[in-house]
């Protein structure tokens, strides 16, 4: 979905820009140079003005800049022709893993933007970047690495993302809402999450995210699971599939590792 320009419209200096979104003059100038947001006007003098769709852009480089996105990656994952706004707010909210405090002020951002999206109306500007601060991402890398595994494993699964065209989304997409809608089955059958269906289930949920995305070992799934329950935006995402979904693939997640040990003895 996007929005049509309005007439009249307010237009926004690199300055004023800067300071709705918390960021430096100097980074939209290097934002510009590398041609990941270019100002869509110009005045008569030449300086650099923002409309409403460059902010939501710059909004966009933000979060993914919050999730550990390379500008490259960012740059090309916006601009592909199979880029869905909404659905990317949707995995945002639910990927940042900020401090808490920090990140639901994120998430209230994102909120509002899904719901002007859906109103189709614009975010108040002062709003747009609450809780997105700039921040030396550098300081977060042993971090990032702590959760992903080892560092170069996390940049290949950045390397595998840039490459992948609007017919490898669709099945990324297609393949685990299949996993998701099958376990879903399993449990309104009243199958057990520790039962072999679903375990197979898991097992293909875990190699869906290492062929995909990055490589995940049955530790690293179980760990993710961890937060299927514990994180609310995780238990949301399954919780609108199916009441009690979340708990039931984690479990069944938890089982398939402890089976995986089991048959490597």
């Amino acid at each position: 979905m996007s929005i049509a320009p309005v007439a009249g419209e307010r237009l926004h200096t690199v300055g004023e820009v800067a300071a709705l979104a918390r960021v430096t003059v100097r980074t939209l100038h290097h934002y510009d140079r590398i041609g990941l947001l270019s100002p869509s006007r110009r005045s008569d003098g030449g300086y650099r003005l923002y409309d409403y769709g460059d902010l939501e852009r710059l909004r966009q480089i933000r979060l993914l800049r919050e999730l550990q996105f390379g500008l490259e990656a960012i740059g090309e994952m916006l601009d592909a022709p199979a880029f869905d706004r909404r659905s990317a707010l949707v995995a945002q909210r639910e990927l940042l893993r900020e401090r808490q405090e920090r990140t639901e002020r994120i998430i209230r951002g994102v909120d509002r933007a899904l719901t002007a999206m859906d109103e189709e109306t614009q975010m108040d500007r002062t709003d747009m970047f609450d809780g997105l601060e700039e921040i030396d991402h550098e300081q977060f890398e042993g971090e990032v690495e702590q959760r992903w595994g080892d560092g170069d494993a996390y940049k290949a699964s950045m390397q595998r993302t840039r490459r992948y065209g609007k017919a490898d989304w669709a099945r990324i997409k297609e393949e685990g809402a299949s996993v998701l809608a099958r376990m879903a089955e399993l449990m309104a059958e009243g199958a057990r999450a520790a039962g072999h269906a679903a375990m197979d289930l898991a097992e293909e949920h875990r190699r869906h995210i290492d062929r995909w995305f990055y490589p995940c070992s049955h530790g690293m799934h179980r760990n993710l699971a961890a937060m299927y329950t514990t994180d609310p935006r995780f238990e949301d995402y399954f919780e609108k599939r199916a009441k009690g979904l979340a708990a039931f693939v984690q479990e069944a997640i938890r089982a398939n590792e402890a089976r995986s040990r089991e048959r490597s003895r």
